[in-house]
């Protein structure tokens, strides 16, 4: 069984969103990231939770603000 684990490493989480470690590490520093929980002094990251920022972030042009006023939000 090839099967995710509930929690995701950072790792595990920036390829499932297809970004960089580095870019999820800085997203997570200045709070713009998917929320996190933090076990000692170990990051993760709940699959859901990736989900639910990753689907925030949809847009329909390049100049949608994600605001509202779309069918979908």
């Amino acid at each position: 069984m090839n099967e995710m684990p509930r929690y995701l490493k950072p790792r595990q989480a920036a390829d499932w969103l297809g970004l960089s470690v580095r870019t999820l590490d800085r997203y997570r520093a200045s709070g713009e990231g998917p929320v996190f929980h933090r076990f000692g002094g170990r990051i993760r990251y709940l699959r859901e939770d990736l989900q639910v920022w990753a689907n925030a972030r949809r847009r329909t042009s390049t100049s949608d603000d994600g605001g509202g006023g779309r069918p979908d939000s």
